[in-house]
């Protein structure tokens, strides 16, 4: 016998949506305010990282797009909804912020040894507009739990991240004259996003392969099943995740073989109450007595 459940879910997904959208709009026109300041200061620093920003504010765009698009119900196309598409977009925005670090230290490097001169009050002036901007974007994403959201949270961070390397650099360069400081910090940043680039790709991998999620011990949720009044046992359990905060489960249950319909009906309805301990909000239950044959290599 198989019963199947789907249970309402009311998780706000508007917020990661509307965080994305303050996000993007901000990173947008602090980007033309970069390109302009960059082109009033004569400095190729600033002019580069309005590039990177660019980049950014595209990565944050299809971001959000992938999160509206995520919001559609299931159909004949996709019949557990449109939820994993924000993955899709966790991916691509990795891969940018991958390989925007990856660029930075390239540009890095060569100019430790031969270390460019760059307009310090210019510099520094738009250091501290782009920590002011950027923080808030950041601020208003540290809440988020999507994979979405932890990456386009990493790329304003890395912007922060940046232009306080640029108002260190650049007061150190008005003080001291010490332009090779700028190129150092940038090294250091990068080496630290990309570090948290690695751990998030491989939390968006592990989803796209359907592996149990880190917060949930799946021997306890069996455990947990098998207290169940009428449950003889419980097999061939599968626990995954369709975007890294909605969980997935199905299992086979075998109740005494006179196990009557109104009985059954009440374990299943307490079966599903336990395992909305584990925060897992769709499951399929096949329901078998213990007399029936079972396939699984498990039983």
């Amino acid at each position: 016998m198989a019963h199947h459940y789907h249970t309402s879910h009311h998780d706000h997904r508007h917020i990661p949506q509307k965080n994305l959208q303050i996000a993007f709009l901000l990173n947008f026109f602090f980007t033309i305010i970069e390109f302009t300041g960059g082109f009033l200061t004569h400095s190729i620093a600033i002019m580069s990282d309005a590039l990177h920003d660019l980049g950014d504010t595209v990565t944050i765009g299809l971001s959000w797009y992938f999160e509206k698009f995520s919001l559609k119900k299931r159909d004949n196309q996709f019949s557990y909804g449109y939820r994993r598409f924000s993955l899709v977009a966790a991916l691509i925005s990795s891969v940018v912020l991958l390989t925007g670090s990856s660029f930075i230290i390239l540009q890095a490097v060569p100019r430790i040894t031969n270390p460019e001169a760059v307009n310090g009050p210019g510099m520094l002036g738009l250091a501290f507009l782009g920590i002011l901007v950027n923080g808030f974007a950041v601020l208003k994403l540290k809440t988020g739990k999507s994979a979405n959201e932890k990456v386009v949270r990493l790329h304003l961070l890395e912007d922060v991240l940046g232009w306080a390397a640029v108002l260190i650099g650049s007061i150190l360069i008005i003080l001291f004259d010490i332009p090779v400081i700028d190129p150092i910090l940038s090294l250091l940043i990068s080496g630290y996003i990309l570090w948290n680039v690695f751990s998030n790709l491989r939390d968006i991998v592990r989803v796209f392969l359907q592996g149990i999620p880190d917060e949930i011990n799946i021997n306890n949720v069996v455990e947990k099943i098998k207290t169940v009044p009428d449950v003889d046992s419980v097999h061939d359990v599968h626990i995954w995740s369709l975007d890294g905060q909605y969980h997935v489960l199905s299992a086979h249950i075998v109740v005494p073989d006179d196990l009557d319909r109104e009985r059954i009906v009440s374990l299943k309805n307490h079966v599903r109450k336990v395992i909305r301990q584990f925060d897992i909000e769709h499951e399929t239950l096949e329901v078998g007595y213990a007399s029936e044959s079972c396939d699984y290599s498990t039983c």
